[in-house]
Order: structure tokens, then sequence, then C-alpha cells
């Protein structure tokens, strides 16, 4: 029996330190992105990780991996301090090696020690890179898109074609109306036999082409406190969602543009460089709020489409009113506040923006809300799980981006 252990082992004896930053990158992402950073019965949205915390997330995903050979795994669990342990040096090289290659960047005080977090004054924090946010929103991308699969719904095929831009389609007959994006070799094929002078329009091939709309998003995000209660962490998928679709907007639709807005007891937009490591607050729902500062970024941009997609596991439970204070009631449909968020669902609609909702929530009471909200902005309503979210939205958005121009 001991021989086995042994066995299992001994490739990672002394190994540890010879380990890629990006290979314990992907084994902590979770922790990264998660909630482990914060008590979801007493949250903290000022909360900052600290290097303790990393060191936490490091020592858990080595074991559970079976990584720490079984004698420093004793000598780690007999220890007074770990950090001076066998395993606990070889992580503190490790998190050396994530600064060393810019995953991370430490955070110092005034004194020399650490920035600090919320109620712990000079303990070491940290921040993560935009190279750690990059990295990040690939991996997120890679592993949604790996779920679809090639053959699935998320194929990104499509048999809709247009005289557009890029011509990769099928011939077709010139059309009235259509972009002459002539198939020389066709059209000439036509004439040939009859002469020049003798040339009429049907005569006229194109080469038909997908047609993919500029759009501008702005991805809403709930950070109301239910996201994370219950038993289950809604928060962190609904992040991997947008570092995705971020990556995905930056590599492959250079053209769009993509924002982001937390919402909860008010609402704010959030730089991608910090969504990674955003916090639940102990907060209510201001949906109205996160519409209207989603239209306010909108109207900024030149696009084709305008669009919010929605993530949220609750009803409408807040509003802020015009002196500034927040209205709350999280008993059932509140009548003022539905009110005021339909009325910037209507707003919207005038704008011309699709609201696309993503519900992760199956109240009875949310059907007919998220339902209008779709039917007023010629948007979608999904009820959706955090395991299966990603793919819905990113299918969406490709869905989207593809149209037929006649």
């Amino acid at each position: 029996m001991m021989t086995g252990k042994m066995t299992r082992y001994s490739r990672f004896e002394g190994e540890l330190d010879s380990l890629e930053a990006s290979e314990l990158m992907q084994m902590i992402q979770e922790a990264l992105l998660g909630q482990g950073f914060n008590d979801p019965y007493d949250p903290d949205p000022n909360a900052r990780p600290s290097m303790d915390d990393l060191f936490d997330a490091i020592l858990e995903a080595l074991a559970e991996r079976n990584m720490i050979p079984e004698d420093q795994l004793l000598e780690a669990l007999q220890a007074d301090d770990i950090s001076q342990t066998q395993i606990g040096q070889q992580i503190e090289r490790l998190m050396d090696r994530l600064q060393e290659e810019g995953f991370i960047r430490r955070e110092f005080g005034e004194d020399g020690e650490g920035a600090g977090g919320a109620g712990n004054p000079g303990e070491a924090t940290f921040q993560l890179t935009d190279k750690s946010i990059d990295f990040l929103g690939y991996k997120s991308l890679r592993d949604l898109m790996g779920g679809i699969g090639h053959s699935g719904a998320g194929s990104h095929d499509t048999r809709d074609y247009a005289s557009g831009t890029e011509m990769s389609g099928e011939l077709k007959n010139y059309e009235f109306g259509d972009t002459l994006n002539l198939d020389t070799t066709a059209t000439l094929g036509n004439v040939m036999g009859k002469g020049f002078e003798n040339l009429e329009e049907s005569d006229l091939v194109i080469r038909q082409a997908e047609y993919h709309s500029s759009a501008a998003t702005v991805v809403m995000l709930d950070c109301s406190h239910s996201m994370i209660l219950y038993g289950e962490d809604r928060f962190t998928p609904a992040k991997q969602v947008a570092l995705a679709l971020a990556h995905l907007i930056r590599t492959q639709y250079a053209g769009d543009t993509v924002k982001f807005v937390l919402f909860h007891d008010s609402a704010e937009e959030v730089p991608i460089a910090k969504l990674a490591q955003a916090q639940i607050g102990p907060y209510h729902t201001n949906t109205a709020g996160g519409l209207r500062l989603a239209q306010q970024l909108l109207k900024r941009e030149n696009k084709d489409m305008k669009q919010i997609v929605m993530i949220t596991d609750g009803k409408p439970s807040a509003l802020t009113l015009p002196d500034g204070r927040i209205y709350k009631n999280p008993y059932g449909l509140d009548p003022y506040v539905m009110g005021a968020t339909l009325r910037e669902v209507a707003n919207c609609r005038r704008s011309g923006i699709q609201v696309n909702t993503f519900m992760l929530a199956q109240d009875p009471d949310l059907l007919a809300f998220v339902r209008r909200v779709a039917e007023m902005t010629r948007g979608k309503a999904y009820f959706t799980t955090p395991e299966n979210i990603g793919q819905y939205v990113l299918m969406d958005f490709v869905a989207n981006k593809t149209k037929l121009v006649n």
C-alpha cells in the first residue's frame, strides 16, 4: 500500500519548482475568480485578496491533485507555521514566479508592508494583471466553447449568406439591390459565347458572403446577495462568461466593444481589469439603475447593433430615487420598482437596444417579467443554470453577429 502511494507521488518530489506559472494559474483559476476570499453570509464588497489567500489556494490545488509528497504533507500538517516547511517554501517560490512572470502584482503600503485588505491593515494583498485577465479569459472561452462541441448547437457555421464583405459563400445570379461582389470567371463564362455587347443583368454572377454586424455590448452582472446564497455560487460562472466574451470579442471581432456594469443597490461600470476580483455585497437588485447606466454607455457607441446582456438571478428589488436615496423592497414584485424598471426597458426599445436576459433562477414570479423585457426590446429570455450559462451567452452573441442582407 505504501509503495503504491510513493509511486504516485514520486514524480512530484522536487518537481514543484519547475511547475509553469501558466499551469499554476490554470489550477487556481476558480479560486481567483470565485468567492473563496469572502464570507457569503457576511460579504464585504471591498475585500481584497491577500497573499495568504493566494498561498492557501495554491496549497489546496496541489493537495487536490495529489501533488504533495506524503512526507511533506505530514510535515505541513504537524507544523506550527506551514510557511517554514518544505511545501510552504515551495509555494512561496511559486508565488514569486507568478509575480516574476507578470500574472500578479503585489501591493505594498507606505510602511513597506502589505497594502492592506478590508479589516486587515498591513496585510499584503495582490492584484491580477492584464496578462492574468487575458489568460483567464482565454481559458474560460476555451472551456465553454469546448463544452458546446463542434457539431452541437454552438457551431459557428451558418447557411445565411449575403452579398456583403467576406466573399466566402456560394455563387448566385445578381439581383437588383445586391452588392456587386462580381465573380469574374463565372460572369465571363456566361458572356464569352454571345459577346460583351449582348451582356444582360442575368449574366452577372456574384459570390455571396457572410455579413457580420458590428456590435456594442454591455454585460450587466447582478452582484446582489442572492448570487452566492442558497448553497450555490452563481457569480463566479457569471464572471467567467464575461471574461470569455471579452476575450472572444477582442480576438475575433476587433471592431466590437464590450463594457461591464455591476448592479446591486445601485450600479457602476467596472473595467475588465477589476472584474475578475469583483465581490458580492449584502445588496438588493437595482435592475433599473443597471439598465440606465448601460444605455448611457451604449449611446456613445456608433455600431450596427447595440445590446445588453443581463445576467441575474432575481427580481428587481431596489430603485434609485430622484434625491439619490435607495428605495428597497425585497418582498414580492413591488409595483413601484417594477414600473421604474419597465420604463427603462421601454427606453431601451426606443433607442434600438436589444436586451437579452439570462436568468439563473426558476422562480415562477420572474417568468412574466423576463419575457416582457424580451418582448419589449425584441430580445431573448433564457432560463439557465450556472453550468450552462456560458454556452448560452456565447452562442447567442455569435448568432446575433451574422445577418442575411439582401
